[in-house]
Parts: structure tokens; sequence; C-alpha cells
């Protein structure tokens, strides 16, 4: 499979604003910090100006992979994959990331599909918030995510999210990954506002590749590029000198 980022380490900024302004500014003032490696764009984007047009103003000002997330996607029934998978390819999408809920048929069909389009599936299986789990709360069985992830390795991801505000499951996952994928990557949402760290959440990895999916801390910020730059600072290791 091929790569999705050009670096090891960096971030992802989530672009989770309400109109086409906001992010085309959130763009330009962070496509050429570096450490930065693609942008998420979700529903909210999506469903108001469709995926062709919001590619198309990523690339106004970078080549970096645009990822779609489609909040969330492979919790349809295994025939949809193809239809999922065709839409996002045609719209210039790189990356896709999947949260398959529906069960291992779903998630294998969206797998294949996504693969089967030359784009890179994401598959996630522990959000970042509590009552998730049915352990507190929540509807989903607590081995779920573990069966999640298993399914995704033996159908050949490479590319994994896992929650970045929890540094005890990090290194769960990364455990079972890494002795099931020659060089697993992942993908954390959960830094910032949701609590995690991004320094933390890295050091748990042991220097697998690893990339910080950022919302509001980058986007609601009085100074985007700077907030950004921080962020990239701390995945890259860099000492800021103030």
């Amino acid at each position: 499979m091929r790569g999705l980022f050009q670096l090891e380490r960096g971030v992802i900024p989530a672009c989770d604003v309400y109109d086409i302004k906001t992010f085309r500014d959130l763009i330009e003032a962070t496509c050429n910090l570096e450490g930065i490696v693609g942008y998420k764009i979700g529903a909210l984007l999506g469903l108001t100006y469709g995926l062709p047009q919001l590619v198309s103003t990523v690339q106004e000002y970078t080549d970096l992979p645009v990822i779609y997330d489609h909040q969330k996607a492979g919790t349809d029934i295994p025939q949809m994959g193809e239809t999922f998978a065709t839409i996002c390819a045609e719209a210039g999408i790189k990356g896709v990331i999947i949260l398959p809920q529906a069960g291992p048929q779903t998630e294998a069909a969206f797998i294949e599909s996504l693969l089967g389009r030359k784009l890179v599936p994401i598959v996630g299986g522990e959000m970042t918030h509590q009552g998730y789990l049915a352990k507190e709360g929540g509807f989903i069985r607590d081995d779920a995510p573990v069966e999640m992830y298993t399914i995704a390795a033996e159908k050949g991801v490479e590319y994994f999210v896992i929650p970045g505000n929890k540094p005890g499951v990090i290194k769960q996952y990364h455990t079972l990954l890494s002795g099931m994928v020659n060089e697993p990557k992942y993908c954390m949402p959960g830094i910032g506002r949701q609590g995690g760290d991004i320094k933390s959440a890295f050091e748990s990895l042991e220097g697998a590749a690893a990339y910080a999916i950022i919302g509001r801390e980058i986007y609601e910020h009085k100074d985007v590029a700077a907030a950004a730059r921080r962020f990239c600072d701390d995945a890259l290791g860099l000492i800021r000198s103030e």
C-alpha cells in the first residue's frame, strides 16, 4: 500500500468548521507549516459543499492529502462500501476514516472497496469520549475495538485511529497491531481540548509513525498559524525560541 503522508510524525488539522471561508482561511494559514501532513474534512463541510469543491479548495494552496471522515463511515450494509469508495475517489480524497460499528462483513467490504479504488483506509475502533464502551455505560462491547483493529490488520490496513487522550489504551493497541502489521501508523484525535497531550501520546507509541488530529485548539484560536505551529513543533520534537 502506498504511503499517505510524507513525514513519520505530524499534525492533521480537523476542519470541522461550518463555512467555506473559514475552511479556506484555515488551509491558507497552516499549509506551509513544517509538520502539517494533511487535512481532515468531515460531514459538516461535506454535506454543505460537497467533497469535490472542498478538495479543490485545498488544492489551491497545497498538494497535501485530504482525508475524509464521514463521522462515522462503515456503519452501513456491506454493499454500500463500493459506492462510498467511488464517490470519495472521484472527489480526489486520498484517505478515508471508517469506524466499522456495523460488523465484520461491513468492515471487510468497506476496506476492500477503498483499497480497490486506491484509497488509504484509516480504521478506528475506540473513540475518545467516555460512555462509548459497555464498561463505561456505552453500547459497544468492551472487546469490539480489538476485533475491529484485528480485522483491519488482516485486511492489509496500515493506518489506525486510536484515542490520543488515553495513553494506556494507546500502548495496548500498539502492542496488538505491531504484532500484526510491519509498520503500523496511528492517527490520534483527542489531543487538545479533550485532554490528550501530544508528547505523551506520541511517546506511548515507542517510535511508530504518529499523527495528531487536532480541531478546535487550532481553528478556534485567535492566531490559527501560531496554534498549529506549536502542535507541529511538539509533534516533531522541536524546541521553540520565544
